[in-house]
């Protein structure tokens, strides 16, 4: 069975005179002057011309009445039952016309679903999908999930996910926001984020080589809406460079220590991988932190990147379902 109304021309009760046009779905905007009812047919002969698909016999044939009947009595019992049928139809008429009236927004209303046979499914709308921004129930708050990278990251104690940044990648950071010593805005102490490297480099070394000045750039010279919120960089040292294994892959990182122009300046980390999914395409996890924290110390940018597991892997600690401590 099928209830969906077919397209068509319906009269629009909100313009007398005027039928508009239902495209299966919604009303239209096209309109045209109400299509002008043919006229009611004519009710059938009576019964002594015959069949009407032989045409009127050349002469009336005799009509036998009872004593009872009048000279009439046949054609009125015809013609009352003909008018009763004009009536219901007039009704059924009138009955449309009220369900394809407008709603209360002034807007014509749906016409009245119609009911054929069909053999095949039932067809209803589907609801548009919307997106919400609040998180999952069943989310652990203690593991950063990226599905596109392939990669989870253990959310340290004091440090939050949020729902929205103005980078616009998955982001763990701490929870405390502070007034940024050479702008208006907020920073906050601790940030990790992760891409997905662009191009066809696919050496971590290379990578991580590569992306350290940006990560350094984004954390403490220039923010992604150009604000200096540190003074700018003034020199950097390097701390580390170092293969190691991440989330099973032979990864790549790079350390350093930035002085800016306002205190305290900080260290910036980038850590370059393949990811373990899809066509390996590389990841690249970048850090800052600010120096002279006592809860941030480097120690935890290293179990922070020993905790990075492939999506699904939970099997060791620091992985799906682990919370560190700084």
């Amino acid at each position: 069975m099928s209830y969906a109304t077919p397209p068509g021309w319906y009269p629009d009760t909100g313009a007398p005179g005027l039928e508009r046009w239902w495209d299966g779905a919604a009303w239209t905007a096209h309109t045209r002057p109400l299509a002008a009812r043919p006229a009611p047919q004519q009710p059938p002969a009576p019964a002594e011309f015959g069949p009407a698909e032989f045409g009127p016999p050349s002469r009336p044939l005799p009509h036998p009445r009872g004593p009872q009947d009048g000279p009439a009595g046949g054609s009125r019992t015809k013609i009352l039952a003909i008018t009763l049928s004009g009536v219901l139809v007039l009704g059924a008429a009138v009955t449309g016309a009220v369900l394809l009236g407008r709603d209360d927004s002034g807007t014509p209303a749906a016409p009245a679903p119609t009911t054929t046979s069909s053999a095949g499914p039932v067809t209803t709308p589907t609801a548009t999908a919307t997106t919400s921004a609040e998180s999952d129930p069943g989310e652990d708050p203690a593991v950063l999930v990226d599905q596109l990278n392939g990669v989870t990251l253990p959310v340290p104690d004091g440090w939050e996910k949020p729902k929205s940044t103005t980078a616009g990648v998955p982001t763990i950071r701490t929870e405390q926001s502070y007034d940024c010593p050479g702008g208006s805005s907020f920073c906050y102490h601790g940030t990790v984020t992760t891409h997905t490297a662009r191009g066809a480099e696919s050496d971590p070394q290379a990578l991580a080589e590569a992306d350290i000045a940006t990560a350094a750039d984004r954390a403490y010279e220039e923010d992604t809406l150009g604000q200096r919120l540190h003074g700018g960089i003034r020199s950097h040292k390097v701390l580390k460079t170092q293969e190691l294994t991440v989330a099973g892959r032979t990864g790549y990182l790079v350390r350093w220590r930035v002085t800016t122009g306002r205190v305290p300046g900080g260290y910036v980390q980038s850590l370059a991988f393949p990811s373990s999914v899809g066509t390996e395409t590389p990841v690249i996890v970048r850090f800052a932190f600010d120096a002279d924290e006592a809860d941030l110390p480097l120690s935890l940018m290293d179990t922070i990147t020993q905790g990075i597991r492939p999506l699904g892997d939970s099997g060791t600690s620091g992985g799906v379902g682990a919370s560190i401590g700084p």
